[in-house]
């Protein structure tokens, strides 16, 4: 898939394929994404490594979740946590109030958890297979 294919009514998710975390929160999103909202790419994919030239974000800097709006933006870190989880809606909508913490004390805790979440939940050897009833959320 290149870019110019990316859905447009789409907001794409970012992550981290191998991390356990990670995979958690997708499954988590996927789970409470009720709008159908989202699709997700793993960073570590061509097409993960195709986004994040095309935003320009550092290849040494995709050590976080990253959410693209394709045509219109892209928020980093704690930014796009909590932009996902407006989306979300419900109860979800409360944690937009953690947007009163100055973003780089909200960055700065992203970073130490995205700095020890292997060692604290683990990493796979490999990306995550989705099953069948969930391959359309994913982009290839």
């Amino acid at each position: 898939m290149e870019i110019s294919d990316l859905p447009k009514d789409k907001k794409i998710i970012l992550f981290d394929g191998v991390c356990n975390l990670c995979n958690s929160s997708v499954q988590y999103v996927i789970k409470h994404d009720t709008k159908d909202i989202f699709r997700f790419v793993a960073l570590q994919s061509e097409l993960g490594q195709k986004i994040i030239t095309h935003i320009g974000i550092s290849q040494k800097n995709i050590d976080s979740i990253i959410l693209y709006e394709p045509g219109i933006a892209y928020y980093y870190k704690s930014a796009a946590a909590l932009e996902i989880a407006k989306h979300l809606g419900g109860i979800h909508s409360f944690a937009t109030l953690f947007r009163i913490l100055p973003l780089n004390l909200r960055d700065s805790i992203y970073d130490y958890v995205a700095k020890n979440r292997y060692k604290w939940y683990g990493k796979q050897d490999s990306c995550m297979i989705p099953t069948k009833e969930l391959k359309a959320k994913f982009l290839l």
